[in-house]
């Protein structure tokens, strides 16, 4: 399954109802609640899309999906009130929630197009995007927004389209999934979630005094390096491929045998060696490694489950382009098993403690390549009744910062093994260096 493409020939109209703001079903505290110092980071200020297809099923009948999911949506944001509030900022940039219950935005759709029509295997980058998406005009500004946009879009075939913008200063892509899953439940019928939500994000606030004890190449100059290094995106391309069983095998052949490494491990080293080597930078340039990684399980006790708020951190490795380009693929392995193994309990502490004495920095994006791996939280298993997605995950490349980031998402191929799927943008000159790079690797 492999897909490259700067734009999508298959064009269709689709018509909107009127947008809705759904409230929780029943009254909810009206409260201020504070964010934890992991949330308000300023790389976190904004709705990260979603975008799920789901075939047909002859089961449902003429049941309309959207009215299913509509209806769900007041019952579960009785438990999940907190996102049918609106965002406030006090002093310090913090960033407060205001749980008034004005709801979310909800859109029903319909689209004159069959899912046979997005190919045999959809992937991004999706045609007429801005069409499946709701967009709130002034959700630009997360402050008195709706902080979760959704739309569904019928199409001819019986299939549907549910796609979702939410704030992450609100949820992770953990976080996310439990919220949608919940949606899921409702809508078949469910009366409470299988996972009550669970706010307590002073679990993830700065300690007083805030102490910062590790270092974080992640947040280091950011003032100087983030000049909006952004790439004008009518020059890029989007690629999608799947890493299943052997393509993992061609790619383990260059770990040396003493590395005990995860295939996250392998592939995101590998992708970031053919992107530096594809770039051609210059060979005594720094560039960075940066991935994702959800804390939850680092705490002592634990993050509580339910919890739906950001527990992630985003560890930082750094290396001369020179020498990840021609030395062997371990040297720049072990340098990513190090940077993920630095990953503590004291290390998530040390961030929520920086936040707080640099003013809530963003993460750095220049030389920077950034991983997102959703491929294991479930977003494939969200199931509104139509059994699970054909498609589920990210529907196309950061528009802040287009070419920084790649996702890993779950995929299966043609014939049903499970594996990565991979989704990057790079400039379409640079796509070319990197393919022919990554296809030396695999053959």
């Amino acid at each position: 399954m492999t897909k490259i493409s700067g734009n999508n020939s298959l064009t269709f109209a689709v018509r909107r109802h009127a947008p809705e703001l759904i409230a929780p079903a029943t009254p909810v505290p009206r409260e201020l609640k504070l964010l934890s110092d992991i949330d308000d980071q300023e790389g976190l200020r904004y709705l990260f899309p979603l975008l799920f297809m789901y075939p047909s099923n002859p089961k449902m009948g003429d049941t309309n999906p959207a009215s299913l999911i509509r209806d769900a949506l007041p019952k579960l944001l009785v438990f999940y009130y907190p996102l049918a509030g609106r965002m406030v900022e006090g002093s310090g940039k913090k960033l407060m929630l205001d749980c008034t219950g004005e709801g979310v935005l909800f859109i029903e759709a319909e689209a004159d197009v069959t899912l046979e029509q997005f190919g045999k295997t959809p992937c991004p980058p999706f045609p007429c995007i801005e069409k499946l998406m709701c967009v709130d005009p002034g959700s630009d500004d997360l402050v008195g927004s709706p902080l979760i946009q959704i739309q569904v879009t019928r199409l001819l075939c019986g299939a549907f389209i549910f796609t979702a913008r939410i704030c992450h200063a609100l949820c992770d892509g953990t976080g996310a999934t439990q919220f949608l899953t919940a949606l899921g439940e409702m809508a078949r019928g469910a009366d409470v979630p299988s996972i009550l939500p669970v706010w307590q994000r002073e679990l993830l606030c700065a300690r007083d005094p805030p102490s910062v004890t590790c270092t974080h190449p992640e947040y280091d100059d950011v003032a100087e390096t983030e000049v909006h290094h952004k790439i004008a995106t009518d020059e890029m391309s989007t690629l999608t491929y799947f890493f299943g069983p052997s393509e993992m095998s061609s790619l383990r052949r260059f770990v040396p045998e003493n590395l005990a490494c995860t295939n996250f491990e392998v592939l995101a080293t590998c992708l970031w060696r053919c992107r530096t080597i594809a770039q051609q930078l210059d060979p005594e340039q720094d560039v960075h490694l940066m991935f994702f990684v959800n804390s939850r399980g680092k705490f002592n006790p634990p993050i509580p489950i339910g919890y739906y708020g950001n527990c992630i951190v985003l560890p930082c490795v750094t290396s001369r382009v020179g020498d990840l380009c021609n030395k062997p693929l371990g040297y720049a392995l072990e340098l990513v098993m190090t940077g993920k193994s630095r990953i503590s309990e004291e290390y998530v502490r040390s961030t929520m403690d920086l936040m707080v004495v640099k003013g809530r920095p963003c993460f750095k994006t220049r030389s920077t390549y950034i991983v997102t791996n959703v491929s294991r939280i479930g977003f494939n298993k969200i199931n509104f009744g139509w059994s699970e997605p054909l498609f589920a995950g990210f529907p196309y490349d950061d528009e802040e910062f287009p070419g920084v980031y790649c996702s890993f998402l779950h995929s299966t191929n043609d014939i049903g093994e499970s594996g990565v799927l991979v989704v990057l943008g790079l400039p379409t000159s640079t796509m070319e260096r990197f393919v022919k790079e990554l296809d030396i690797m695999l053959k």
